[in-house]
């Protein structure tokens, strides 16, 4: 008997899934995200931006120049951020100031509670150069005695 090298005369042999281009792309580009992902939840640490992207390079294994791409993708995201938020930031300031000030008083710091309430009034227009001028002036003026 002869035996065929063609492969249609070969048996079927499990192949394994071809991992194709786009996949690989695809997966990269979901590592991309999940890692910028965790440099934003870590940007609240207080650390600089090298300090954090320094250390985001050493925590993910990558090059200090991907850790920088990285980065750039974050700005991106805390830009569009800001760029949501600014129409509720300030009554969501207001709300977290009269909070403090309703708990400094409660605790006796009076002095904190005063320099909320300064916040507040620059807010509203009320400043101490307004109020300056709103202010009655005095003048005290001593005569000799005759």
């Amino acid at each position: 008997m002869v035996s065929s090298t063609f492969p249609a005369d070969q048996p079927l042999e499990e192949s394994k899934p071809k991992r194709n281009i786009n996949f690989r792309a695809r997966t990269s580009c979901q590592n991309v995200q999940l890692r910028s992902q965790r440099l934003y939840s870590r940007q609240l640490e207080g650390k600089t931006t090298r300090a954090l992207v320094l250390e985001h390079s050493k925590i993910e294994g990558i090059s200090e120049v991907t850790a920088w791409q990285d980065w750039k993708k974050v700005k991106q995201w805390n830009k569009e951020d800001w760029e949501k938020d600014r129409e509720t930031l300030l009554p969501r300031l207001q709300a977290m100031r009269i909070r403090l000030f309703n708990k400094a008083v409660k605790k006796g710091q009076l002095q904190t509670a005063a320099q909320i309430l300064d916040s507040l009034g620059k807010v509203i227009g009320e400043s101490v150069e307004t109020v300056n001028i709103q202010a009655p002036e005095l003048s005290i003026r001593v005569e000799p005695k005759n």
